[in-house]
């Protein structure tokens, strides 16, 4: 199953200083791993900009111990060793200049399909959770795979959403797969191979969930697809650089605008002021902006109006149980039946009209829709 390149590509990327750059430009000089194993150190001079501390530790005999442990693990565990320099990776992917020298891989994944990731913050609300909702309802016959990162909060709805509508989905991990992180999603992550998906991750058995490898696993989140929606983050959130990232592979980035008085929209409307995300105005422009077929009825609006219960102000109730109450009513008689002034109720009839609620009719009277 494995070869004698998946042994000299892992122990030449665990060597000191070797990353998936100079990986690359490595294996493209000396035409293989292995070659570039055995003759780096002795012909480092034909790699430009690479002194001898660069390769230094190439051929260092303990990398190969443990990269005779890792396939070892990777056999037992059923990881597929993707290998960028043959060819391996998802094609997007391996197009981004940082694109990882090995990326592991659990489950099955078509690079046929199209691929759309989505992030978002840890702390989900219900106004993101409600796009997610409506976001998968709509696009649930469409042919794509979904993509984000098994964190709590958007990246969990988001595998969730896509098994409960039959979307295969697919986990990006910042650790190797000798554990899941969080622990919380291991049932999750198993959903997810059980359903037809796939989880990937650079790192290797050694590697543990540290922080700056969730930054590292953002780049693959956003090279792996075409386009990157953020759903919900606050400023400086990790789903930031998500879109930094798909933003210097010159892919497209969606953000979901809400209210600037809300910590976890701040985060999309900057991307958005920025010129960095474009901004989600409703499912309907999403969906063909994305480029998916789309299935079912048209939607006019970000979320279906059955699907939304609009709440009333104390006085919009009391201004619209009165029209309810008496179709095409002149505004003196609602004056007469509420003790209001005029210029207390016509705003309100304002918003109820702005609301779908109500209708002005002539005469200044007003009826229910």
């Amino acid at each position: 199953m494995y070869s004698e390149e998946h042994l000299y590509s892992i122990a030449l990327r665990e060597s000191n200083l070797i990353g998936d750059i100079n990986f690359y430009k490595l294996v493209r000089t000396f035409g293989s791993a292995k070659n570039a194993w055995l003759q780096a150190k002795k012909e480092y001079k034909k790699l430009d900009g690479f002194g001898y501390r660069m390769v230094s530790d190439i051929g260092n005999n303990e990398h190969l111990k443990f990269a005779e442990n890792e396939i070892k693990f990777c056999e037992k565990n059923d990881i597929i060793i993707n290998l960028r320099h043959s060819g391996d990776l998802p094609d997007l992917l391996s197009e981004c200049n940082d694109a990882p020298a090995i990326l592991y891989q659990k489950g099955s994944f078509n690079d046929h399909n199209h691929r759309i990731s989505i992030v978002g913050t840890r702390n989900m609300t219900p106004y993101g959770q409600q796009f997610l909702h409506d976001f998968f309802e709509e696009t649930h016959s469409c042919n794509y795979i979904s993509v984000s990162g098994l964190a709590l909060g958007i990246d969990k709805e988001v595998h969730e959403q896509s098994i409960q509508k039959e979307i295969p989905t697919v986990a990006v991990l910042a650790h190797g797969f000798h554990m899941i992180y969080p622990s919380k999603n291991r049932r999750l992550s198993e959903k997810i191979l059980e359903e037809g998906g796939a989880l990937f991750t650079e790192f290797n058995s050694s590697r543990k969930p540290d922080r700056e490898n969730f930054i590292q696993r953002n780049r693959i989140v956003a090279g792996i697809s075409p386009a990157t929606i953020v759903v919900e983050t606050a400023f400086g959130g990790g789903s930031v650089s998500t879109a930094t990232f798909a933003n210097q592979y010159n892919r497209e980035v969606f953000a979901l605008p809400g209210k600037i008085t809300d910590k976890q929209s701040q985060g999309c409307n900057h991307l958005i002021y920025q010129h960095k995300a474009a901004a989600i105005s409703t499912i309907k422009d999403l969906v063909d902006d994305l480029g998916l077929k789309k299935p079912k009825a048209k939607m006019d609006e970000l979320f279906s109006r059955s699907e939304i219960k609009i709440q009333l102000t104390e006085i919009q109730q009391l201004i619209f149980n009165v029209i309810k109450d008496n179709p095409q009513i002149s505004l003196d008689e609602m004056i007469e039946k509420t003790d209001l002034a005029s210029h207390k109720i016509l705003p309100v009839i304002l918003d109820l009209e702005l609301l779908g609620k109500v209708k002005s009719l002539s005469g200044r009277q007003f009826m229910p829709i």
